[in-house]
């Protein structure tokens, strides 16, 4: 395998999956539903303390208040603006992951958490509250309340005494936010208490998301590898529109069946990535999932009724066993020395600071090690495993939930191993043996006349309290106001969990959904933001495919400010229609509604053109605004995939309104080659909280082309 870096936020993702199934299944009579334990924080957190409070002026002028309360493993930090700029409330964010208060002004390491939060907050009138969630690591402890919901509720509502003390002002309204692993939090936080007014989640799961939505990518992985290239460029513009064609019947299978579990087939152009970043990553749930349903990896091999039992030739040649065992051991500080990539286990260790990040074996076998087990032979821990991750050259990065933490700590050269994944090929349809409900239609696939075709196994869906990390389940019932954000091409929280609930609200609101909710899509937006663009990126880069959600929760915020403040009601929820687990959104934004402008790019008038070097090409666009989502305030190009969108097209806007804009642009290409243009298009609106136009909340979209270049 080629080099390859592990997304630190998609390991976020995976591993706040891990730690709560490791704890969930490890302590099943330990953690319990708290749907009733409304505003319980205050039997736990009675006794506040501050250990630092001063003013600083990096990287901007503000109040640092750090403490924690007494007896516990809280820890929290406040940051205020000066008296000037706060407006009477606080955002608090969520991060996926338990264990740090001191994250906020460096946003890379948050993970699916909005950049520039402090200098948003403070424009926005708001100070920021953030905590550790109640635990000193990654690991959410017992109880999983407490990550849940009741230690981030503790520290918000001391904040409100803090400020009250610090502006003189009214009670502070108070907005949460969180996405992936922080939604399931954002939502347990506004179902489960009445500390905050109104919350943002984002990204978010269902009880039915592990670990399905993993392994359903994991088997259309194996069986698509070397044929996602083609995939992808028949789904690209100008392409032929037909991502089965030279697929043989398993590999159509599989890609049907992904694409119905939910996958946005337009997310496989990060294939390499997500095969490293998530795919291979779930190996390490796999100790989990042996703990819940261990026989399951025995009967996937015996039983009728198992793709294992009659296992077709390519599941048969994937499989590997091999005897091997470690000759070096590389732990995290030398690993990030070395350039190699680090897991999220790695960096973090359950809190220690040095743990194994990587091994290099006396022997490795051919094939594709990805997801496999590597299980200890000889030493105290026999019997006990890790996963790859990845590999770089030679050196096997390995991954590693709760489970088996101690026994890779106990790691020792000449330790001997046996090397196999029949556990990973075994998971890969794993969801096929799952019937969680006609809540959940993509399972209606694996169904005939309404019964399930294939064995069935524990539900997992019915331990949603314990999956989620919360300790709660979702229930679509809660006070105040709420805004979902989800990516339309989220490859790690199908985008129709979001769908999903929403239709758990309308249970709850009935035809007054509109007054307290809003669900917006992203269109051309993955679980993650596109990388920052660099030299050695391929092009085109992942910022001329898909963009950030951040503006759209940057604007979300800022809605329901208005929303619960001012009783102004936000834009319209985005309308879409569910096909084959799949959320289709109308092409126009009038229809579409929301708050994303749609783009939309032609090249000599269609979506493909051949042009020759030296020749210039005609592109036109047009940029739509959905109702009251604002105005086109910008245009930009890009042409040779490079990212850097130089070129600013002017406006010609087609009526008073502003929300509809026609853009031109000219463009001649001096290389030959394969070339994919870009449109983007930027809305912006007045913003009712500052009074005037602001940086923050400028959503984006794209629209893109094929230029073949000779």
């Amino acid at each position: 395998m080629n080099k390859s870096v592990i997304s630190f936020t998609a390991w976020l993702v995976l591993l706040s999956a891990i730690l709560r199934v490791s704890y969930a299944t490890q302590n099943k009579g330990a953690i319990t539903r708290r749907q009733a334990a409304r505003n319980d924080s205050s039997s736990l957190y009675t006794s506040p303390y501050i250990d630092e409070d001063e003013w600083r002026d990096q990287p901007l002028r503000h109040r640092y208040v750090h403490g924690g309360f007494n007896g516990t493993d809280l820890r929290f930090s406040f940051y205020f603006p000066p008296k000037d700029l706060y407006k009477g409330r606080f955002f608090q964010p969520l991060p996926a992951v338990s264990g740090n208060e001191r994250l906020v002004l460096s946003p890379e390491a948050l993970g699916a958490i909005i950049d520039d939060i402090a200098p948003f907050a403070f424009e926005s009138g708001a100070y920021v509250v953030e905590s550790n969630q109640g635990s000193l690591t990654a690991f959410p402890g017992l109880d999983q309340t407490i990550t849940g919901f009741r230690a981030s509720g503790a520290a918000a509502t001391y904040s409100r005494k803090i400020a009250q003390q610090m502006y003189g002002s009214r009670h502070p309204y108070g907005y949460v936010f969180g996405g992936s692993g922080g939604g399931f939090k954002t939502i347990s936080c506004m179902e489960n208490t009445e500390v905050w007014d109104a919350a943002v989640p984002f990204i978010i799961g269902s009880p039915a998301s592990i670990p399905n939505v993993f392994t359903s990518q994991a088997y259309a992985m194996r069986l698509l590898g070397s044929k996602f290239p083609m995939i992808v460029d028949s789904i690209e513009p100008g392409g032929s529109g037909d991502m089965y064609s030279g697929l043989n019947v398993e590999e159509r299978q599989a890609l049907a069946e992904v694409t119905k579990m939910g996958f946005p087939p337009q997310a496989w152009f990060r294939y390499e990535k997500i095969a490293v970043g998530y795919t291979g990553v779930f190996s390490a749930l796999l100790d989990t999932l042996a703990l819940i349903d261990g026989s399951y990896f025995q009967d996937f091999w015996t039983k009728p009724g198992y793709l294992g039992a009659d296992p077709p030739k390519s599941l048969t040649d994937a499989r590997i066993h091999h005897n091997t065992s470690i000759q070096r051991i590389i732990f995290a500080d030398e690993a990030r020395r070395l350039g190699l990539p680090v897991t999220l286990p790695g960096n973090l260790g359950g809190g220690l600071t040095n743990v194994p990040a990587a091994v290099i074996l006396t022997s490795l076998p051919t094939g594709d090690l990805q997801g496999a087990s590597l299980t200890l032979t000889s030493g105290p821990n026999i019997g006990s495993r890790f996963f790859i991750a990845g590999i770089v050259n030679s050196t096997v990065i390995i991954g590693f939930g709760a489970t088996n933490l101690q026994a890779v700590l106990g790691l020792k050269e000449g330790d001997g191993l046996f090397l196999d994944n029949d556990l990973y090929l075994a998971s890969q349809t794993y969801h096929r043996h799952q019937s969680p409900g006609p809540e959940f239609p993509v399972w209606q696939q694996f169904q005939s006349q309404g019964k399930p075709i294939y064995p069935q196994r524990l539900q997992l869906s019915q331990l949603g309290a314990a999956l989620s990390g919360t300790g709660t389940a979702q229930t679509g019932k809660f006070r105040g106001k709420m805004i979902v954000i989800e990516a339309g091409m989220d490859e790690a929280a199908f985008p129709w969990q979001a769908d999903w609930y929403k239709l758990q609200v309308k249970k709850n609101l009935g035809s007054a959904i509109d007054s307290r909710f809003r669900l917006w899509m992203v269109e051309n937006c993955m679980h993650t933001s596109p990388q920052k663009p660099t030299p050695q990126e391929p092009r085109p880069v992942e910022a001329t495919r898909i963009v950030s959600y951040t503006p759209i929760i940057q604007q979300a915020l800022r809605d329901l400010i208005n929303w619960v403040e001012k009783d102004l009601p936000p834009p319209p929820s985005t309308n879409y229609t569910f096909v084959d687990g799949q959320l289709v959104l109308p092409p126009s934004g009038d229809e579409r509604k929301g708050v994303q402008p749609v783009t939309n790019l032609s090249v000599n008038g269609t979506a493909r053109a051949n042009a020759k070097v030296g020749v210039a090409v005609e592109f036109n666009g047009t940029i739509s605004v959905p109702p009251f989502g604002g105005s086109v305030v910008a245009a930009e190009f890009d042409f040779d995939g490079a990212g850097a969108f130089p070129v600013s097209a002017p406006l010609q806007l087609r009526d008073g309104t502003g929300r509809q804009a026609v853009v031109k642009a000219s463009y001649t290409f001096s290389q030959p080659g394969t070339y994919f243009p870009v449109l983007k298009g930027v809305s912006a609106r007045q913003d009712l909280v500052r009074g005037n136009a602001s940086a923050f909340g400028r959503a984006t979209n794209l629209g893109r082309v094929r230029v073949v270049v000779t």
